[in-house]
């Protein structure tokens, strides 16, 4: 997959199947898009377009500041070469940028700028100054500019549609399970191991401090999850704790995002690590004696392993 900052650096296709949008998680309606992608260009001989946005329009436009986004755009960059694509194009997205209206964003990137032959969006996709732009308004236009649309209907799990605010909210309840089903594979956190106070160390569960790369990612609510780990190239399985640490932190509350890493020896220091959360055990609480937080820890590891150990494990 090839990657443009902006149409400029764009060549112009004979024969491109395009998509545009934020994509924010590449969850499964995303997915139902981008597959449907694949599938008209393997048929007509085409090539894959996808157009995002960096920074995110909430961020720039003001209409939501404190925003928290399911994948950054080197994430995002992942999951769409996951798929096969061939192009993908970031526009960076300004006010500016904002009042572009949608004929000219038909006219000047979708067709001139890129060639388009079929565009495929979803079920509620807008565009344009003030999101003017409509699927009806594209198809208006189709046949003068010489492409077709095709529009996708949303995608249902358990007849709720699947949308990244959706996704968000199970996030910030604790709803791993949820989140993962609709992203259709676990949500990750990437960051680099810092030193810590090492209290876990003398509790018998030595754990590694994560810093998260990004200020912009959602960091899921407090609590204990079981979680898969990726260092390198290596895998093991764990447990991690997001939280005030209340019990032994009670002067100076910091956020800390801690995880154990079963069976492991090693310093890792300094590594970039990979956090994938398959599911809540429990929320974050406030134990009696340092005591009875090292029982309540020798329950959690118990119960990630059962949780990890299950048969309809599904990781991606």
């Amino acid at each position: 997959m090839k990657v443009y900052n902006g149409v400029e650096e764009f060549e112009k296709l004979t024969n491109a199947v395009v998509t545009s949008g934020t994509f924010d998680g590449v969850h499964v309606g995303h997915q139902k898009i981008l597959n449907r992608l694949k599938s008209i260009a393997n048929a007509t001989n085409g090539e894959t377009v996808l157009i995002t946005y960096w920074p995110h329009p909430r961020l720039v436009l003001g209409s939501d500041q404190s925003i928290k986004l399911l994948t950054v755009f080197e994430e995002r960059i992942k999951l769409f070469d996951r798929f096969g694509l061939d192009h993908l194009i970031k526009i960076h997205f300004t006010k500016e940028f904002s009042k572009t209206s949608s004929q000219e964003f038909i006219k000047n990137i979708l067709v001139q700028g890129i060639g388009t032959r079929t565009l495929v969006i979803g079920y509620d996709h807008k565009f344009g100054h003030n999101r003017e732009g409509s699927f009806e308004a594209l198809s208006l236009n189709a046949h003068t500019y010489g492409f077709e649309v095709e529009e996708i209907p949303k995608q249902e799990i358990d007849h709720i549609a699947v949308s990244s605010t959706k996704i968000r909210n199970h996030l910030l309840n604790g709803e791993i399970h949820i989140s993962n089903q609709y992203l259709g594979y676990p949500y990750c956190l990437h960051g680099k191991v810092v030193k810590g106070n090492q209290l876990g160390r003398t509790l018998g569960f030595p754990t590694a401090n994560i810093q998260v790369n990004s200020e912009l990612k959602l960091i899921p609510s407090s609590g204990s999850y079981a979680v898969l780990i990726e260092i390198g190239t290596q895998g093991y399985k764990g447990m991690l704790n997001i939280g005030m640490r209340p019990t032994v932190n009670q002067e100076d509350p910091k956020q800390t995002i801690e995880v154990h890493i079963f069976n492991f020896e090693g310093n890792i220091y300094g590594k970039e690590i990979t956090i994938k959360f398959i599911k809540l055990i429990r929320k974050e609480e406030k134990f009696e004696s340092l005591e009875a937080l090292k029982a309540q820890l020798a329950q959690d590891e118990q119960s990630a392993l059962h949780i990890l150990s299950a048969s309809d494990l599904n990781i991606v």
